[in-house]
């Protein structure tokens, strides 16, 4: 049985009302309030992908922004070098991703690295890429990689081109297919071996499950899954920089909404990502506004929202919301 068969008729009426408010919300809605919408559809889109391999598998990775950082700069520089469309792009960001997703699910997995070690692996990927990044001539080093936007293919949708409605139906379809794809894996075999490794991993091998392979199908997932959010990101913003994209501070901001939604649940980094980056957003506005932005602010708030939220709701939002509404979801 599916996991959306199994949703109560209380939890199947909300998710519908859900679905059809976003995807008629451009009525309404102004040019901001699209583009914070944008960004909340983005970025449950990445906290689907970086649940996979924390909150079904268990293993912390704390470099997710390097899969997001590849698959950004193979679309953006086939796109800008040789004119291949985004599609192919994708899926040759996608590729790239999932190779360095092998080697260092390889070293770690390989070689019994786990927990803290495992989470250092993957930053110190991340921070080498990115450093590699800063030297390359044939992606802009650190003055970035800039994506042309012509006139004539202002309504190329086909080429990611076109203004902030494509990329809000296209962010919208992001989340909702990652929404899709995570509940299928859930319900599936692997899903059940994910969970196995990630509460007893001694356990689940003993029972005769494939350790290194289930994890390593998590590894695979996840970053492809994160590449094809690197795609939508160069060309929603057409401009790439290394510092940015690889930067550590990215892959917290992927893995906030997760944590504060509910780690390991399906729902929770759609609801972290409704309530971390509308705050987050409005602060930048209202700080700005005030004159009183400086750098840092952002994580700061963010730090304090994690803080007040595990306090709160220790499991996450999305647990404790469950349980007030009496709603049957994942």
């Amino acid at each position: 049985m599916s996991v959306f068969a199994a949703l109560n008729g209380r939890a199947k009426l909300l998710l519908a009302l859900f679905v059809v408010g976003l995807a008629a919300a451009p009525l309404a809605a102004d040019r901001y309030l699209l583009s914070v919408l944008i960004l909340i559809f983005y970025f449950a889109y990445l906290g689907q992908a970086w649940n996979i391999m924390m909150g079904f598998a268990g293993q912390l990775s704390l470099g997710h922004s390097l899969y997001v950082g590849l698959g950004a700069y193979v679309a953006a520089a086939l796109w800008t070098k040789f004119g291949i469309g985004p599609w192919a792009g994708m899926f040759a960001g996608m590729a790239v991703a999932m190779a360095f997703g092998t080697a260092i699910g390889w070293l770690g997995f390989r070689f019994g690295i786990a927990g803290v070690y495992f989470a250092l692996l993957t930053i110190a990927f991340a921070e080498f890429t990115r450093i590699a990044f800063d030297h390359m001539d044939w992606t802009g080093r650190a003055g970035g990689l800039f994506l042309p936007v012509r006139a004539e293919q202002a309504h190329q949708w086909w080429n990611l081109r076109g203004g902030p409605l494509l990329f809000y139906y296209l962010a919208l379809a992001l989340m909702l297919g990652a929404l899709w794809l995570c509940a299928t894996l859930r319900a599936a075999r692997i899903g059940h071996y994910w969970l196995a490794v990630r509460e007893d991993e001694a356990a689940a091998r003993a029972l005769g499950i494939d350790v290194f392979a289930v994890k390593m199908k998590a590894v695979l997932i996840s970053s492809a899954m994160a590449a094809v959010g690197g795609t939508f990101y160069a060309f929603y913003y057409n401009n790439l920089f290394p510092a940015q994209i690889f930067d550590m501070s990215r892959s917290i901001e992927m893995i906030l909404a997760p944590i504060v939604g509910g780690l390991g649940t399906l729902i929770g980094p759609i609801l972290g990502a409704f309530i971390l980056t509308p705050l987050g957003e409005g602060l930048i506005a209202a700080t700005e506004e005030a004159g009183l932005s400086a750098p840092g602010t952002k994580a700061v708030f963010y730090g304090l929202a994690l803080m007040a939220i595990v306090w709160v709701a220790p499991s996450g939002v999305w647990p404790w919301l469950r349980r007030k509404l009496g709603l049957e979801t994942p």
